[in-house]
Formats: C-alpha cells, structure tokens, sequence
C-alpha cells in the first residue's frame, strides 16, 4: 500500500503523509494553503461558489473538470491536478482571458460568486468543442445572488469567440508526464488519528479490502456521502473509494447492450446510455449540475438506495440488471429487486456494486423518461417516470412503468403494466392504467410535493408519454391558433 497522498496543486507537487479523510477540498485550501479565492456558499455542490478544476491525463492530453471543492474530499485528489481561481495569474501579473472577459462584459457584482463562475468558464474553455454542453447548462451549478446572468453569459459567448492558449496549457505535457509517472497499481492507504481513507486501484483489490472491513464506507463521488460530511458533521472510517479502480469506469457495448461500471460517472454515462434510449437524455442532463454529473457515479445513485434518484427509474423501465460482487464471487439480478425497503438494499457486507447491464431495446420499443421539479435545473425529483412500451402492431406486448418519488424505493407500477398488456395503445386502454395507479403506489406528503400532486403528475406522466407517441400533442398545438382565434 502507498501511504502518501500525491496531487499537484497548479503545478506545485503536494505530497501528504497524514490526511483527516473526512477532511474537503473546499477546507484543506481556505484553512491549510490559505487559498481564499474559493468560497464557502452552501457546502452542498449546489451553489458552485467553490467551484475548482480537476484536471487528469487522458489519452496523452490533460482532460479538465469543474467540481464543488465544498464535497469533494481531499485524497479524491489523488494522481490529480488541482487549480484554484489563484492558477489563473498570468506570469506577467495581468488577468486571465476569462478573467478579462468577466470584466470586460461587467459581469462581476458584488464578487462573491464570481471566482467560481471563473473557473467553470475554464473548464469549459479547455473542454474540447464538440464535447462542451451548451453555455447554459455549463454555468447551472453556479449561483450569482446579485442576478447578473446576462453579462456573465455574454462573457461566456466572448470566450468561445476569441478563444486561446494560456499559461497552464503551454505547460501541458509536463503535467502529463508527471502524473502518469504518478500512476501505480498501488492501494492508497492515508488516514489521521486511526481513521482511514483507502483508494484501491484495481476491482480485486476493492474486493479484497471490503471483505477486510465489510462495514466501511463506500465512496462514489462523494456527491451524497460529501453531505454527511458537511451537512451531517458525520465522520465516516474507513473509507474506501471506488475513484481509481479504471475498471469499474468503463462504459461498454457488449451484444446484450451496455455494460455500466458503477463508479462511471453521469458526464461519462449519458451519451452511451441516450444512445440506446434517447429520451433518458432529457432527465439525466438535469442530475445536479456539470459540476456534480462530473463527480457523481450512476453506481454511487443506485447503491445508496434513494426513492428519489433519477437513474433507477430509467434503468428500472429499460429492464437493467444489477451485477454485484464480494470477493471472487458475483451475482445477478433485476435492478428493481436490489430495493428492498427504504434505506435497504439486497446488498451483504463486503459486497459491492460492480455494473448496471441496459439491455437493447428491441424493434418497436417506445421509450419516454421525465422528472417533475420545482425547479428545472439544480433539484430533486417530486416525481421521476421512465416508460417502456413494447409495441406490436398496435397493441401493447408488453410495459415496464416505473416511478421515482412514488414509494420509499423506486417501484414498478405492476398493476397499470398489467392493464396495458395485450391491449391496443389507446387512449382508453391508457385511462384505464391509470386508475389502476391507485393500487400501485401510496404516495406521502412532504414539503416537496402532496400525495394527490404526486399521484396526480405520475398518472398524467403516462397519459403524455400516450399523447406524444400518437402525435395528439402536436395535433393539438397545430390547432391551437384555430382555437385561439376562435
């Protein structure tokens, strides 16, 4: 085992022999480097006040990711390069060119936001093009209180006009030659005071270490343990984080579909998996912001068992299985069986989940996905749906309906399924699983959303997936100025 945490901080070498593993990003720089340009807003990866940059090798070039520093914990920085707002100087002492373009479009107000809206903007600046989401949804994670969206987009726009090098990437590949000569086989082992952080690099070794403390703490991105962390003041040990075992991130195609390793994250996840089931874009693309799909792991949404997650019910409607391991041994079953009750799961101690296998949909599979919020962006679900619908001439061969928000686990709703099987894809037919809802699901009552709402949404969730699918919604809206003018 390796017992010395490692990461370059800008391109100054940090290397940690003793490391509280409970201790943030967002702390070890304000407290410890005394890097104030990161700020503290809501300790949750909501606000993007703290928003920082990750960087990593990746096919010989240094791939750049905005983060929350305000979650993420410090050994996740491990064979990483981190930059602050304070990485940006220019070797002269002049502004960065997003730094200028923030002034420039009179973008910074009272200042308190604007260091992470800076450092999104860079990230974004060294994304590739043809993989940068649109500037909206880039800037989504961060939270400007004084409203100034409007020159902070028109200095986002300045940017992709006049775009060039600096600094950092002219020093590009000795960063990629220090952290590949970084990279090792070995297991990190760091800790404080008995309390210990463990990064295994290979699956064998995670399996190994679970079954040496079948009670640990299993770390995803952090992007829901973080919040114990900050929200919670909870001190997890040991930790054991999935981060650096390469081969539970890949995303495959195999011949049955696609093969999901759990600690791939939601920005790796949503193109293969919109590939086979386009409609999952629309809900996935709104899982937090950039800066937490660039963390959070879709095996990290299913494990922790939450009845509001957005991924199982999507995954549930497409028929995936769950694959899990402990040890050398492995087993398979139905995603929708690992939720057992709220707040557990069918998984023993010292087993871990180790991929998600999504299926292909076959010839005439209709698939619809939707999240109801209160927000667009940047909230949780009041209800979650994901439908598939098996069409044969017509009629419905088979249906799988499933729910987030509904239950204390995401659910099927059986019963509708069962009122639409074998029957025409009709509106009547539809009506008719509708009501059957009442029988599938006993929705509560909450701040975020009343029982009759939650029924209400998830019963009409399916009358629009029917209204889309026979093109009655754009029927209508053809028909609309007809109406009005009526």
């Amino acid at each position: 085992m390796r017992r010395r945490l490692r990461f370059l901080l800008g391109h100054a070498p940090r290397e940690l022999d003793e490391v509280e593993p409970t201790l943030t990003v967002l702390e070890y720089l304000r407290r410890i480097e005394r890097r104030r340009g990161t700020k503290e807003g809501c300790a949750e990866g909501d606000c993007g006040a703290c928003t920082v940059v990750l960087g990593r090798p990746e096919g010989g070039r240094m791939a750049y990711r905005a983060v929350d520093a305000c979650i993420l914990l410090l050994p996740m920085l491990d064979g990483c390069q981190l930059l602050t707002v304070e990485d940006l100087r220019m070797p002269d002492g002049s502004l960065h060119p997003v730094q200028r373009a923030m002034v420039e479009a009179h973008a910074s107000q009272c200042g308190f936001c604007t260091p992470g809206f800076v450092m999104a903007l860079y990230a974004r600046l060294r994304t590739p093009a043809g993989e940068r989401p649109p500037l909206t949804d880039g800037l989504a994670g961060n939270l400007c209180r004084c409203t100034g969206y409007g020159p902070i987009l028109a200095a986002g726009r300045r940017l992709e006009e006049t775009p060039g090098g600096d600094h950092l990437e002219a020093r590009e590949a000795e960063t990629v030659a220090l952290l590949e000569r970084w990279r090792d086989g070995e297991t990190l082992a760091v800790g404080r005071g008995g309390r210990m952080f463990y990064a295994p690099a290979t699956a064998e070794a995670l399996a190994r270490l679970l079954l040496e403390h079948p009670g640990a703490t299993l770390l995803g991105g952090a992007t829901d343990v973080g919040l114990w962390i900050t929200k919670q003041h909870r001190r997890p040990s040991p930790i054991v984080w999935t981060g650096r075992v390469r081969d539970l991130a890949r995303v495959e195609e195999t011949e049955e579909g696609l093969r999901i390793g759990a600690a791939a994250t939601y920005r790796e996840v949503i193109g293969p998996l919109a590939s086979l089931y386009p409609d999952a874009d629309a809900v996935l693309r709104r899982v937090g912001s950039v800066q937490i799909r660039n963390l959070g792991t879709v095996g990290g949404n299913i494990a922790n068992g939450s009845p509001i997650g957005d991924s199982p019910p999507l995954l549930i409607a497409a028929g995936a299985e769950l694959l899990l391991r402990r040890g050398e041994a492995r087993r398979r079953m139905p995603l929708e069986d690992f939720f057992l009750a709220y707040g557990r799961q069918d998984r023993r101690p010292g087993e871990f989940v180790e991929a998600v296998v999504v299926p292909k949909p076959a010839p005439g599979t209709l698939f619809r996905a939707y999240k109801v919020s209160k927000r667009f962006d940047q909230d949780i679900s009041s209800v979650c749906a994901a439908f598939r619908i098996d069409l044969d001439d017509g009629r419905v061969a088979a249906a799988r309906l499933a729910y987030g928000g509904m239950a204390p686990v995401p659910k099927r709703a059986t019963r509708a399924e069962r009122a639409l099987a074998g029957r025409p894809w009709s509106r009547a037919t539809v009506e008719a699983a509708m009501a059957a809802m009442e029988r599938d699901f006993s929705p509560i009552d909450d701040w975020r959303a009343s029982a009759g709402y939650r029924m209400t949404v998830a019963r009409n969730l399916l009358l629009r997936c029917w209204l889309e699918s026979t093109g009655e919604i754009d029927r209508r809206l053809d028909r609309a100025p007809e109406m009005a003018n009526a």
